[in-house]
């Protein structure tokens, strides 16, 4: 069974996050800033080497400016109902 941090389900977590903070006009430097950690830390997790859990993506999400909720659907809309674990 595949890692879902290497699934079309995690790519589409990914898009969603890395538009939205491209969209705000945030580097990954301000946003690992904003969410006090690191520049790499970022790259790890939009690179999809480093997956996220529902916290963090909360937290990334505020931090960009954006709506958490909003978003989580918007990603949610590109995960296949036959997604496995």
């Amino acid at each position: 069974m595949p890692k879902t941090v290497h699934s079309d389900a995690g790519a589409s977590v990914l898009r969603v996050l890395i538009e939205a903070r491209k969209t705000a006009g945030v580097t990954q430097a301000e946003l690992a800033r904003r969410v006090g950690s690191q520049q790499p830390v970022i790259s790890l997790i939009e690179r999809g080497v480093r997956r996220v859990d529902v916290v963090e993506f909360y937290v990334l999400a505020r931090a960009i400016g954006a709506d958490p909720v909003d978003l989580f659907r918007k990603a949610g809309s590109g995960i296949p109902l036959s997604q496995s674990l």
